[in-house]
């Protein structure tokens, strides 16, 4: 088993807390721009609370480690290597609680390219101890407005998870799927569910949208968030998301498995 030490020099050394790739500028302007309530960065969450830049900007001190510094606005970001820990641990938690009742459950995600192999290990795990691992709306073609205009894409599953694909797209080794932070596709795949008359997930794991999403609209929701990603912890701190996991969220791939062993065997899930 992967130690709480060894974890945590993992996180420092492969960059996923420390000092992250993402910038202070990249970080400030999305506190701004999710204060002005930027759908953009909104992510799906509907703040109840009017969230201005310095109230964000403690959050995001308090909840990831940034600076609270408002004077500091170049360089790179910082996301303090404890508090992952301690949110890894509350996440592991909630996945030991949903394989106990054998929980439906629906995994997402907005960075194919990096954390496919994170959430698709989550799956086979959940889904070896009796929780069935939905895919609704399969294929289902969406249109989602992005920065170069509104886009079609497809709702599709690999390994048990949900991500957009181009349509078209057949390689899923050099296409597992689409970067994306719209709510859209957990929406539509939540609603073809209920339509069809169930299952519902009991639990979501994901980033991006389909964390927020799901737990805007009151499913528990838990999921990775990046230090310049402030609605999933708006959302934890306002009820909506149960766990919000702060590491930088675009490392290599291959730098997740250690925290993938330490989650499996933290919730007493490996295999």
């Amino acid at each position: 088993m992967l130690s709480t030490a060894a974890l945590r020099a993992h996180l420092l050394a492969a960059r996923l807390a420390g000092p992250v790739a993402t910038s202070r500028e990249r970080s400030l302007r999305s506190y701004r721009l999710f204060a002005a309530r930027d759908p953009r960065v909104l992510l799906g969450i509907e703040p109840e609370h009017d969230w201005s830049f310095p109230e964000l900007l403690r959050l995001m001190s308090d909840k990831c480690g940034v600076s609270a510094n408002p004077a500091l606005t170049s360089g790179q970001d910082v996301i303090d290597p404890d508090l992952t820990i301690a949110a890894l641990d509350a996440f592991a938690e909630r996945l030991a609680a949903a394989a106990a009742v054998g929980a439906p459950v629906l995994l997402g995600t907005g960075h194919p390219h990096r954390l496919l192999g994170f959430y698709a290990s989550l799956a086979a795990a959940l889904s070896a101890v009796g929780c069935p691992v939905l895919t609704p709306a399969q294929n289902r073609c969406i249109d989602i407005t992005t920065q170069f205009g509104v886009r079609t894409y497809n709702i599709v599953y690999v390994r048990g998870v949900a991500m957009v694909r181009e349509p078209g797209a057949r390689n899923e080794a050099r296409d597992p799927g689409c970067h994306s932070h719209s709510p859209l596709p957990i929406r539509v795949a939540l609603g073809c569910a209920a339509d069809r008359g169930g299952p519902l997930p009991r639990l979501v794991i994901g980033d991006h949208g389909w964390v927020c999403g799901a737990g805007q609209l009151g499913f528990e929701a838990i999921g990775l968030a990046d230090a310049d990603d402030p609605a999933p912890f708006v959302g934890q701190a306002e009820g909506r998301v149960s766990v919000a996991v702060p590491l930088d969220d675009a490392v290599r791939s291959a730098y997740y498995r250690p925290i993938t062993r330490y989650v499996l065997n933290r919730a007493c899930l490996s295999q």
